[in-house]
């Protein structure tokens, strides 16, 4: 999936199919959307986390190479004795505010209990097929470094969704503190699978 062929439109339509919301009304009203490809065993940035809003009445939309899955190293060595966390597709409604993750850098953190699966078979495969374990996994929307080049995820998701650019993630990160301003602190994720657009 090439991010530029991504649309608003193509957005609100899988929105619209999966009853979901999506947030048209007011400058700044931000929609985050996750798009996870089909591709289980890339360990590279093969998904696509979107932001779109309007400015001045107009349609701003960023859409940011990114993963939504774990990288390999977690995929094979899970932190967790159940496995490794994979968030489970859907629309999480006010389940993130702005803050550091791991107190290093600008995220937005996990602010209520997510659902998870767990995949426990230390592959390096995603598994989406297992029990889901709602709680509070850490599960946030972080950047990796501003010096990480590498084409790799390696140890930056465990389970996080994280763009692979750490400038492009800013750019987004401010315009919701913005958003903040106006709409509160709470923030909304939703996490599509590619056969949804």
């Amino acid at each position: 999936m090439k991010t530029s062929d991504i649309t608003v439109e193509m957005l609100r339509e899988a929105c619209a199919r999966k009853d979901y919301l999506f947030f048209e009304k007011g400058n700044f009203n931000m929609n985050i959307i996750g798009i996870r490809t089909e591709d289980n065993a890339a360990n590279t940035f093969n998904d696509v986390i979107c932001f779109a809003y309007k400015q001045s009445g107009r349609w701003v939309l960023f859409t940011l190479d990114g993963t939504t899955d774990p990288g390999l190293f977690w995929r094979l060595n899970p932190m967790n004795a159940l496995g490794t966390a994979v968030l489970v597709p859907g629309q999480y409604l006010g389940a993130y505010t702005l803050g550091l993750h791991k107190g290093k850098y600008p995220a937005f953190i996990q602010s209520k209990a997510l659902p998870v699966y767990r995949d426990a078979d230390q592959d390096g495969f995603v598994d989406t097929d297992g029990e889901i374990d709602l709680g509070w996994h850490g599960i946030n929307i972080h950047p990796r470094s501003e010096s990480s080049t590498s084409d790799e995820i390696g140890k930056w998701s465990a389970g996080c969704q994280v763009p692979e650019h750490y400038y492009e993630h800013m750019m987004c990160y401010y315009a919701a503190k913005h958003a903040e301003t106006l709409y509160g602190t709470r923030f909304s994720y939703t996490l599509l699978e590619e056969k949804d657009l």
